[in-house]
């Protein structure tokens, strides 16, 4: 097989994404449908679900709050029945959380962190992995973490603390599956131009007192490329990972962020 092919996602990839009819999750879905792949999406918003179908009637979709392990549990059913197995999980869901002093963060918000960043991927990982075990085509988990998981983030301490544990993870899945041919790798994506990113800017100035633009220049001067990346971008290195050209790429946590050198 010529190299360039080997960057070609495998044909028919049954691929399940959590939390993705926004943002990264639908560049990545997107990405995975125009490779040829089975997609089905699940997400809270069911308007943001209903527009991802009309725009993808080929894509399966479902409506679940990831917090609740029931309904994780549901729409992996649903998958399963309507996309007859799963090759490549995407566990992608996670909210910002909140901005403030740690003594100033309310327990539920610390809780609906959790419960949404990383509680979530236990759920969707105990009954995905099963199916996943049965399938000879290159069978992978991408687990999208944040440049908040390896560097400190102060003020967003439920959110960064998320984001670590993703990775540890990540790195023990690797270990515990490897035998079962079952690659997991995270994708740490930086800062991401869009609505959310321009919300946590908000949010953070506000923290800080100082002013949304002000805010954003000094996240721009963390980055030594000196610019956001795209939903896209993150989305390219997902299609790579789950690509025969990566048949030998686990355990590793994968910076998508130009660099950014701190927080």
């Amino acid at each position: 097989m010529k190299t360039f092919e080997l960057l070609k996602p495998t044909a028919g990839l049954r691929v399940f994404i959590s939390g993705a009819a926004t943002g990264i999750g639908a560049a990545v879905a997107e990405a995975f449908l125009d490779a040829g792949a089975a997609v089905y999406v699940c997400d809270i918003d069911p308007v943001a679900i209903q527009a991802m179908q009309q725009r993808y009637p080929a894509c399966f979709t479902g409506v679940a709050d990831v917090a609740r392990a029931e309904q994780v549990e549901r729409v992996i059913a649903q998958a399963l029945a309507q996309l007859g197995g799963i090759d490549v999980l995407v566990n992608n869901a996670g909210i910002a959380g909140p901005t403030a002093a740690v003594e100033d963060i309310a327990v539920a918000d610390w809780e609906r962190t959790v419960d949404t960043n990383l509680n979530s991927q236990f759920h969707f990982l105990k009954h995905a992995v099963p199916a996943l075990k049965k399938t000879s085509r290159n069978a992978s988990i991408i687990a999208i973490s944040s440049v908040a998981g390896r560097l400190g983030y102060p003020y967003r301490t439920p959110y960064a603390s998320t984001k670590w544990a993703i990775v540890g993870l990540m790195k023990s899945l690797a270990m515990e599956l490897g035998p079962d041919d079952i690659r997991v790798n995270a994708i740490l994506p930086g800062v991401v131009e869009g609505p959310r990113m321009d919300g946590v800017i908000a949010a953070r100035a506000q923290a800080l007192g100082i002013t949304p633009d002000a805010m954003r220049d000094e996240y721009l001067k963390k980055i030594s490329l000196r610019r956001m990346v795209t939903a896209q971008d993150v989305a390219a290195m997902a299609l790579f990972l789950a690509s025969p050209a990566a048949r030998n790429v686990t355990g590793q946590a994968i910076s998508v962020d130009g660099n950014v050198e701190y927080l």
